[in-house]
């Protein structure tokens, strides 16, 4: 794999050129197939980002080819010694050429998309400034998916009044399938990436929870994993993130959505949460899948009942109507356990199967401290306090139920 960055008027543009034994098909690092549409994709980030260090350009462009990427990668400057061994331990790539010192930062940044998770991010860290990766259309690629309103979430992340960073990118075309989307789950810090040394950034804070951290429910598998891929400070994209100088922070990563989402709904911009993708300025849509299980969240972490005109005959409705495991099942569990009325609304067939309890997912109302343990040493401190006062701390007991956790 050949990678080149260039710049122009604030744009960044990356082209990479595949490698005989490259391929086209491949996996990104949750296993979820990956098919490679086009080689190059534009990033704006306007006056900012210039002259980023080597190693952050390298890390960038690797969030987009690692998929693609068999033997070797050939960037176009000299990366640090540190960031090449990263590669080759985490992903048996040679990455070169190798000639630059290693950089450093200070300040966190939140990965910001106006939903829950990073808004509960954002109530734990009011002077960090957000960077929020902004969908926009490829030259060469048909957006198909015009429904997927990025401009308003954009808007709504304008209107928080923290510092803010938009980076307009039109990276998510790439993919033929699926189409669009991310490569890697991590190329979503690209525009932090390219503005760290600009911002002075020593880490960046993603919103991913309990359940994505510890759980691996997302796209793949559902169970305990201590050694996660793609968020363990051990694996190999932790380690890769640490030798470019911004470690990845998961500070709401030891906690349940619906912690997440009492945390964002008692913070100052509850009022600009916003988990959907297809509303426009007035709110979420209220119908699509998405909408639907946040739903089911909100109204366990109110204490009443469902508030949807879907049925379970609906599209959005069908994946709860079959027997588990869901994705995300340890949050099903919890609102199925809480929400008055289940039996009469789109999860009645879940909540028949799985059968929990409010005590049986009592667990998820405290934080899980090993995920404290994992936050990089600048912020742990802070994470650890705000755990302790806002949220409390799982049992010796509730540790071993996160750690017993399967959903098959």
């Amino acid at each position: 794999m050949r990678v080149t960055w260039t710049r122009d008027e604030g744009v960044w543009r990356l082209v990479f050129l595949l490698d005989p034994e490259d391929e086209t098909t491949g996996a990104c690092t949750d296993g979820t197939p990956v098919e490679l549409r086009t080689n190059s994709c534009h990033v704006h980030t306007g006056a900012g980002g210039g002259s980023p260090h080597p190693d952050l350009l390298a890390l960038s462009a690797w969030t987009v080819v690692a998929p693609w990427t068999r033997r070797r990668v050939t960037f176009d400057r000299p990366i640090s010694p540190g960031l090449a061994e990263a590669l080759r331990t985490g992903w048996g790539v040679d990455a070169g050429p190798v000639g630059e010192d290693a950089r450093s930062g200070a300040r966190l940044a939140v990965s910001y998309s106006g939903g829950a998770d990073s808004m509960a991010v954002a109530a734990m860290f009011p002077d960090a400034p957000f960077v929020h990766f902004q969908r926009v259309s490829h030259p060469r690629v048909p957006n198909r998916w015009t429904h997927y309103r990025a401009e308003v979430l954009a808007d709504l992340a304008r209107r928080t009044g923290r510092e803010l960073h938009i980076v307009p990118s039109d990276l998510e075309f790439l993919l033929s399938r699926p189409r669009p989307g991310y490569p890697e789950h991590h190329a979503v810090t690209v525009g932090a990436l390219l503005l760290a040394d600009d911002l002075d950034l020593g880490g960046v804070a993603l919103g991913y929870e309990l359940g994505s951290r510890w759980l691996d429910n997302g796209r793949q598998a559902d169970r305990f994993s201590s050694d996660n891929p793609m968020w363990g400070t051990r694996g190999p994209w932790g380690r890769l993130y640490a030798a470019a100088g911004v470690p990845l922070a998961l500070p709401v990563g030891g906690v349940s959505e619906p912690v997440t989402m009492r945390m964002a709904l008692g913070s100052d911009l509850a009022h600009l949460v916003r988990w959907c993708l297809r509303g426009d300025m007035s709110g979420p849509c209220q119908k699509c899948g998405k909408c639907l299980r946040k739903e089911l969240i909100l109204a366990a972490v109110e204490g009443r009942p469902l508030k949807t005109t879907l049925t379970a005959r609906s599209v959005p409705a069908r994946p709860w109507q079959q027997p588990p495991p869901y994705p995300g099942q340890e949050t099903i569990e919890y609102g199925c356990a809480r929400v008055p009325g289940i039996e009469t609304t789109p999860f009645a067939n879940a909540a028949e199967h799985l059968r929990a309890t409010v005590e049986s997912t009592r667990w998820m109302d405290h934080c899980y401290p090993p995920a404290i343990d994992e936050t990089p040493e600048p912020w742990r401190g802070e994470v650890g306090a705000y755990m302790r006062e806002h949220v409390g701390l799982m049992t010796a007991d509730e540790q071993r139920q996160v750690e017993a956790w399967t959903a098959v």
